[in-house]
């Protein structure tokens, strides 16, 4: 067997090119890099020697890089990911929150953070986290409880058994997440005696474990049994490339969907059979059938609190809970019925399984009397009218002049639940929504990233003025790489959605939008200039025909295109929605607070059935 001698960040990089997903494809599309005195010797050198087959790219903030990555492969299903790299310390430190992201939203991502010195020769180095307890412990111990799989390289020849087990960890669907190797940065720069046999190229294949024929069978007798069942679509839908087979699983027994935020267009939103959004940002037509249900069937769902209603949204005494999910701590939640399998698998199991079952046909009504309700709220305003613009007019805008490849983004704020509500997706993958972390954030860095999966994809990102000030710098990154991508800023002077809970629970407005916060001067944030100075173009519109007008021109646009308009920060959908448990004071000297607090116990109380 023969054996080549490299540096440890030389073969981690050889390793990574050769490792194949099913269409033959690099499974690690490549790495963003920020280098520090961590990583720039060594794997700053492995990177450059690679750069003709697996290209670095260089961005602006290391939690932006990772937030690009992870939308990345979320586009794309998890069929592909990248790699992120920083220094030590802050550089590090700095991705946490995105691998949180990550995790939560269980999206492969490889991260590797440089490390302390092995040797601890020069300690204490720059930028080193120093624990006085434990001399084991360095900065990217952090990034533990947020990673699937967490090692720390004080070897060259640990990388043999750490890169096969990061990614059997990032391409099964059960395991996927953000993998952490710290990389110690001496051991980077380190060579040994790599067997040849380790660099051989490999296909890794995503598993589709079908259903256990017992948790089958129990799957359906309970369904057989309903009259009422329907069915929550989750992200796994898509990850498992599974909407004909929901389709075809649907029709055939008359079942209908219900989507989560991950779940959204798992089915065209015109199909007779989608009822649309669930749970506390979910239509009422779906709520509705939710309520009645007397069997809830979960197709790769997590179940949490915004899908159930904070666990008070079915409520058929005699319901039963089915969990189709290919992790089975998923699938055991709520007291389901757990089923272990791939989503598309699992329904072609369950369909052929139920045979001719057929559910008692929901009421078409239900779902034409919710478009009724609001689809009014999209309309474009009357042009005499001096109000700002609402979110929901805002959605309308962009709705009337999105396209077939049109892909609409967001994370955090108001926009992800009038999006979940309003957006009409007429096509798989044409809704992108990080709302299992909800991080701010994520939607810029978020928008280059799906650009960059899917370069012929029309990406326009919603981003409020909160979410655009804690994280803009990738628009920097974008103009200079020349992707195109539209960012609607909806500027509203503040964090408009937690300010309307914070009132929803009887508290007065404080620290939220600008106005109610201690400023020594007014806000006058030019963000459109700010835009144009990273070197996007951008406009300020007055108004919702303005917005159009600006999408309209979007198509010549080179580059990162920023439209910002001014919207109103109190209005938000009424119709639909459902009970979200946000605890109140038990004490209090306002009286709305208490009086708030009564409604809360009330709701526990129904809840729990007390």
């Amino acid at each position: 067997m023969g054996v080549t001698r490299l540096t440890a960040a030389q073969a981690m990089v050889r390793y990574i090119v050769n490792q194949l997903n099913e269409d033959g494809d690099m499974f690690i599309a490549g790495c963003w890099a920020i280098f520090g005195h961590g990583n720039v010797a060594a794997l700053g050198e492995a990177l450059h020697g690679a750069r003709d087959r697996f290209p670095t790219y260089r961005g602006h903030n290391e939690q932006a890089m990772a937030h690009a990555a992870i939308a990345y492969s979320k586009q794309l299903r998890r069929g592909r990911a990248m790699m992120v790299t920083s220094s030590i310390g802050p550089g590090a430190t700095n991705m946490i929150t995105a691998a949180a992201t990550a995790h939560v939203n269980r999206i492969p991502l490889l991260l590797v953070p440089g490390d302390v010195f092995a040797t601890r020769g020069p300690d204490p180095v720059l930028q080193q986290i120093e624990e006085f307890g434990d001399g084991t412990v360095s900065a990217n111990d952090c990034f533990r409880p947020v990673s699937r799989y967490f090692d720390r390289i004080t070897r060259p020849e640990q990388l043999l058994t750490a890169l096969p087990r990061a990614m059997a960890t990032m391409v099964d669907p059960a395991t996927a997440g953000p993998v952490t190797l710290a990389f110690c940065q001496d051991i980077q720069a380190h060579a040994y005696g790599y067997p040849d046999s380790f660099f051989e190229p490999r296909v890794w294949r995503m598993r589709r474990p079908r259903p256990d024929a017992r948790e089958l069978a129990a799957a359906v007798e309970a369904i057989r049994q309903a009259r009422r069942p329907v069915i929550v679509a989750g992200g796994g839908v898509h990850y498992s490339r599974a909407e004909p087979e929901l389709r075809d699983f649907a029709e055939a027994h008359g079942v209908p969907v219900v989507e989560t935020q991950a779940g959204k267009s798992s089915l065209p939103w015109d199909h007779p059979l989608n009822l649309g959004p669930v749970g506390v940002t979910g239509a009422s037509c779906a709520n509705s059938a939710c309520i009645d249900a007397d069997a809830v069937i979960g197709i790769g769902t997590r179940f949490q609190d915004f899908t159930t209603g904070s666990r008070s949204l079915f409520q058929n005494p005699d319901r039963k809970l089915v969990s189709l999910n290919v992790q089975p701590y998923d699938t055991n939640k709520h007291g389901a019925i757990p089923v272990v399998c791939d989503a598309r698998r699992g329904l072609e199991d369950l369909g052929a399984a139920l045979g001719g079952f057929r559910a008692e046909p929901a009421d078409p009504a239900a779902k034409a009397s919710w478009f009724a309700s609001v689809d009014p709220l999209t309309d474009a305003p009357d042009r005499d009218g001096n109000a700002p613009a609402t979110d929901m007019q805002v959605i309308g805008a962009v709705q009337r002049q999105a396209g077939p490849d049109t892909v609409v983004m967001c994370a955090a704020g108001t926009m992800p639940g009038e999006l979940h509500k309003l957006w009409k997706a007429g096509r798989p993958m044409s809704y992108h929504m990080e709302y299992g972390y909800s991080c701010m954030g994520y939607e810029i860095a978020g928008a280059l990233g799906i650009k960059m999966a899917e370069p012929g994809r029309d990406v326009i990102c919603f981003a409020g003025d909160g979410t655009y000030l804690m994280m803009n710098s990738e628009l920097a990154t974008a103009a200079m790489m020349g992707i195109d991508f539209t960012v609607v800023v909806t500027d509203n002077r503040g964090f408009g959605c937690i300010n309307r809970l914070q009132m929803g629970t009887g508290s007065e407005q404080f620290n939220n939008l600008l106005d109610h916060a201690i400023h020594a001067n007014p806000s006058r944030i030019d963000f459109a200039s700010h835009a144009e100075a990273l070197g996007a173009t951008a406009v300020k519109v007055a108004d919702v025909a303005g917005l159009e007008s600006a999408l309209a021109r979007r198509v010549g646009i080179k580059g990162p295109f920023v439209v910002v308009i001014d919207t109103d920060p109190y209005a938000s959908t009424s119709e639909g929605g459902h009970w979200w448990e946000v605890a109140v004071p038990e004490v209090s000297g306002s009286s709305a607070v208490r009086e708030a607090r009564g409604s809360y116990e009330t709701a526990i109380a129904e809840r729990d059935g007390r």
